[in-house]
Formats: structure tokens, sequence, C-alpha cells
């Protein structure tokens, strides 16, 4: 074949090479078939195509659409890019018209008050000689009923006795009043001043003076008095209320005297009177939640009466009082530790003091071999919020059976440590809730476990992130990975953002010790 014959034309001459009735007829009526259809017929009388017709079989079928399908695309790429940029020149229009009818009316805007101004300044002239003229004519006609009114000396007499009487009866009754106020107030403040050397010789060298006002007042008091034997008997029958009521006002004195701690053993103290001394202290929740302060009180046990309170708010708010200062004392004492850390970390050499340091707070933290960026992981502060909302579901607000017998806020269990043993325990379990001699070390070990233990280490990488971003580290944002605290998991960490929420916790997050104020230790 001399001329380069398309593959339909290779096609046709193969049906009449072979014959092909079928071909021939459509041809003869000049009816055209495609190379799809001609295929068809010859694969049907079973002729088979020569490889070589396929070649320009595959470029019409395959490359053709392909680069069409390129072009397509190339279209709709231009098409788009033309929409886009009617959309910002749309957009760019917009933000003209809009700029010109915001000065537009800000100039308007402008006028007007310009004119109502210069209205006003108008009016003012005018106002202030109406407001002359008006008091000038008031004043004159006052001062001349004055001068043309004739005074009777009998009754401007009886008025300047009457004057004078009713000033000394006032200064009287005043004067009255304040001798009897200050007599009550004396009165208490004796009461006062006498318990404070009775309690410290009590409590500190009461055994020596006991004995020498034993052995020889005896016969003098049965001799020369009969009143005095009443008064001591009841002095030790019942000196236990007097002693509750009398220790609220030397704890302000305490604070005053800047002693470092007191402790008061062997003191329970009731709601009532512990009520009384965030009065005297001038301890509340509102100027805490505003000034983010709160003063170093520290209560080593919780009221035994706590319970009978008739006021829930009063109850949490009571609560919230004694255990607030003892989880923000503890983070500020892991914050102190962790910047110092980060100064050790920096150091090239260290001191042996400063080693062992480390060494105990490696042990404290449980990181093995003294890897010092685990130990920074983990030393860091537990939200207030998180704490006080732990504290209050585990304890009952400060009325459960271990909060009141064991000083456990956080219901930590133990198999081996000291504990009291749950009532409603299962038959196949034999754990406790750990006890604690004071209500600071229930709190550190609740910080210490969750800066620890396994089961939390979700907390501590969440705590992480947030340190890392330059956030603060809130407890709603931290309630989700404490679900292995409780066995009812989420249900646990619902009801935390619940009592969070509801009782205003995040307001303390921020809050600090009060530091010109020194530290009162205090036994209820």
């Amino acid at each position: 074949m001399k001329k380069k014959l398309s593959y339909r034309d290779k096609l046709l001459e193969l049906a009449y090479i072979y014959n092909v009735k079928e071909i021939q007829d459509y041809t003869k009526n000049k009816k055209n078939l495609t190379t799809g259809q001609i295929e068809l017929i010859l694969k049907k009388n079973k002729i088979v195509i020569p490889k070589e017709f396929k070649t320009n079989f595959f470029k019409e079928n395959f490359v053709k659409p392909v680069t069409k399908l390129k072009s397509d695309i190339i279209n709709y790429k231009e098409e788009k890019i033309k929409d886009k940029n009617r959309f910002f020149r749309r957009v760019e229009n917009y933000k003209y018209d809009t700029s010109r009818k915001l000065n537009h009316g800000v100039n308007n805007l402008w006028k007007g008050a310009g004119s109502a101004g210069i209205n006003f300044l108008n009016v003012l002239p005018k106002l202030g000689t109406t407001v002359k003229n008006f008091f000038g004519n008031l004043f004159t006609d006052v001062f001349n009923s004055i001068y043309n009114q004739q005074i009777d000396q009998k009754s401007a007499r009886n008025v300047i006795v009457g004057f004078f009487i009713i000033i000394g009866v006032t200064t009287a009754i005043y004067s009255g009043y304040n001798a009897y106020k200050n007599y009550d107030f004396s009165s208490k403040k004796i009461e006062t001043k006498k318990p404070e050397p009775k309690i410290k010789k009590e409590t500190k060298k009461p055994e020596p003076k006991i004995k020498k006002e034993t052995k020889k007042p005896e016969p003098k008091i049965k001799k020369e008095t009969k009143k005095p034997e009443p008064k001591i008997k009841n002095e030790t029958k019942k000196p236990e209320p007097k002693i509750k009521k009398e220790t609220k006002k030397p704890e302000l004195k305490v604070k005053r005297n800047n002693v470092a701690e007191v402790i008061l053993p062997d003191l329970n103290l009731k709601t009532e009177t512990v009520i009384q001394l965030f009065k005297d202290v001038d301890y509340d929740l509102r100027t805490v939640r505003n000034e983010k302060l709160v003063k170093p009180i520290y209560f080593t046990q919780f009221p035994r009466d706590l319970d009978n309170l008739q006021s829930v708010q009063l109850k949490k708010e009571t609560f919230i009082k004694i255990v607030l200062p003892l989880i923000v004392a503890e983070n500020e004492k892991i914050l102190d530790d962790r910047e110092k850390l980060k100064t050790l970390i920096e150091k090239k050499f260290t001191t042996d003091t400063e080693k062992q340091w480390l060494r105990q707070k490696l042990l404290e933290y449980k990181v093995k071999k003294s890897d010092l960026k685990e130990l920074l992981f983990r030393m860091d502060m537990i939200p207030v919020s998180i704490a006080l909302a732990q504290a209050a579901k585990e304890s009952g607000w400060g009325t459960s059976r271990f909060a009141l017998e064991g000083n456990a806020i956080f219901g930590q269990w133990t198999w081996d440590g000291q504990g009291i043993a749950p009532l409603k325990r299962d038959g196949d379990k034999n754990h406790k809730i750990l006890k604690f001699p004071i209500l600071r070390a229930s709190v550190k070990a609740y910080k210490n476990n969750l800066n620890t233990h396994k089961s939390y280490l979700k907390f501590r990488e969440k705590r992480n992130e947030l340190r890392e971003k330059d956030k603060n580290i809130t407890g709603l944002a931290l309630t989700s990975t404490l679900k292995n605290y409780a066995q009812t998991g989420s249900e646990y960490t619902k009801i935390l953002n619940q009592i969070i929420t509801q009782n205003r916790l995040s307001d303390f997050e921020l809050v600090r010790l009060v530091n010109s104020v020194k530290q009162i230790e205090l036994n209820s």
C-alpha cells in the first residue's frame, strides 16, 4: 500500500479481502460505519485484526481524550482564576464603598455635634443671666424681709433657751451611750486578756504552778473564804466551753504579735467558733475572689459539728475557707521548688547541699535514673479548682467519716498503710482509706499522687502542653484527664465540672498567700 491509510481504511480493506458481505452492503448503500462497528463485525465473522492496525486506534481513543481532558482542566482553572479575581474586585469595591460611607457618616456626625455644641454655648450666657437674676432677686427679697421683720424678744429668748436645752440633752444621752458601750467593751477585754496566760500556762508549764497552788492555798480557802470553792469547782468542771470561746481573740493577737506558728493541741473547735474566728480575722471569700489573696490560716482538723449547719451555702463556704489556704500553700511550695530546679538544671556545677536536695526531690517524685527533665515534668502545681472540687466530692464537704476521723480529704486508697476500712466494702476487697495526722498531710499526699502515679500521665501531659503554650493551668481544662481517679470514669469528671461551675471555684485559680501575715496553725 503506497498511501498511508487510516486505521478505518485498513479495516475496510481487511473486510474486502475476507469478503465480508455485511460491510460491503453497508458501503454500497453509502452508509458510514464507525471504526468500532467495523471491528465488531470483523470479530463476529472471526477475523483477526493485525496488531499494527491498533496503534492509531490507541491514539484516537486514548491520547486524544486525554489531551482534551487536559485542555478542559486548563480552561476550568482559568475560569476559576477569573472568578476569583472578580470576587476580589467586588470585595475591594465593597471595602471602598463602606469606607466612603463611614467617612461620610462620621463627617456628618462631627458636623452635627459641632453645631449642637455651638448652640449649647450660645444658650449658656442666656441661662447664666436667668439664673443670676433669679437668685439675686430671691436673696434681695429674703434679706429685705429679714430686715423689715420685727422680732419679739420673748419668743427669741424661748427659742435660744430651747436650743441650748436640746443640745445639753443630746450630749448627755450621747455621752451616756458611749460610757455604757465602753464599759461593756472593757469588760470583754478583761475577759479576753486574762485567759491568755491561763492557756499558755496550761499548755507549756502548768505542772509546777498547779502543785504550788494546790498545796498551800487549800487550808486558806477552807478557813478564810467559803465562796471561792464553788468558783474553783466551776473552773474545773466546765472549762471547755470557756476555752472554746476564749480562743477566738487570742488567735487575732497572735497575728499582731507576729508569732510564726501557734499549735493548740487537744482543742476541738466548734463550727460556730470557727465562723466567728473568720469574722474576727476578716476572712471573706468575696474579698479573696476580688483581691486573689488568702490569709495563711491552717486548720489541722475539720470541726466535728460541721454537718449540723442548716445553711448549705454556709457549710460550703466554711469548708472552702478551711481547705483553700492548705491547697494554695502546697502549690506555692511546689512552684518554689520548680524555680529552684530550673536554676539548678542551668548550672554547670552544683554544691553538696544542692545535690542532696536533688536526690530528695527525685525520691519524692519517684523519678528514676536521675532524669531532671522528668522531674521538672512532674514537679508542677495542681489547679486550685480541681483540688477543691475533688476534696468536696470525696469528703462530702468535710462531713464524711474519713475526713473527721482520719483527715482524709481526697479518699486515697491503701492496702498496707494505716487507714480506715469502709463500711460498705465488698467482701473480696481489702483496701482502706489512707489516714493522716493533719489536713495538710492529706493535701500533700494528694498532689504527690497526681504528680507521680502512672494513672494520671494524661493529666501531666495536658498540663505540660498548657505550660508550653503559655496558657493558664485551669481546672476545667484538665478535669477530662482524671477519669481514672474514680470507678465511674467520665461520670466522675462531669460531677467535678458541675461542682466547679456551680460554686465558682475557677475564681480561686490565681489566689496566692498574703506574704505580710505570718503563718498560724490551728487545731480544730
